[in-house]
């Protein structure tokens, strides 16, 4: 069982099967924060970590990258919407702006954040859930939360 008092969780996953799993525990961790900032090396797993959570949430839709789109916006069985962004391309803040990031952002629905470090001071201080993935040995993933309520 998950403690989401704790501010911290470490999951290590071994492959792609454990990957579901560990998405519903990311859930129940999460609890009410709904905007998620991720961070990982290139190739990390990002993308594919947000796909195993859509699917835990509900969705239907093919989550995919959203590299050149910048937001992708997917929808849960029930009908509630899901941001996922990808700021890697962007060169200057302000590009997130002009898509309306900030009113996303403010939705109090789920915002899945990839490459934060383009976005810095758009970033909200507190209430959200940091997630840190890198690779361990035998490219097993290493997933670490950090809860800022």
């Amino acid at each position: 069982m998950v403690n989401s008092a704790l501010p911290h969780l470490k999951i290590e996953i071994c492959g792609l099967e454990e990957l579901e799993a560990a998405a519903s525990e990311v859930i129940k961790f999460a609890g009410d924060l709904r905007f998620w900032i991720l961070d990982g090396d290139m190739g990390a797993g990002k993308t594919t970590f947000i796909k195993a959570v859509c699917k835990c949430l509900g969705v239907a839709d093919n989550v995919t990258s959203p590299t050149y789109s910048i937001i992708n916006e997917y929808e849960t069985e029930g009908g509630e919407p899901i941001y996922h962004f990808d700021f890697y391309r962007m060169k200057e803040e302000s590009e997130a702006l002009d898509i309306g990031a900030d009113e996303y952002f403010d939705s109090g629905k789920y915002c899945f954040v990839e490459w934060p470090s383009k976005i810095p001071t758009l970033l909200p201080d507190s209430h959200f859930l940091n997630v840190s993935i890198s690779l361990t040995h035998n490219d097993n993933r290493l997933i670490e939360l950090n809860r800022h309520d």
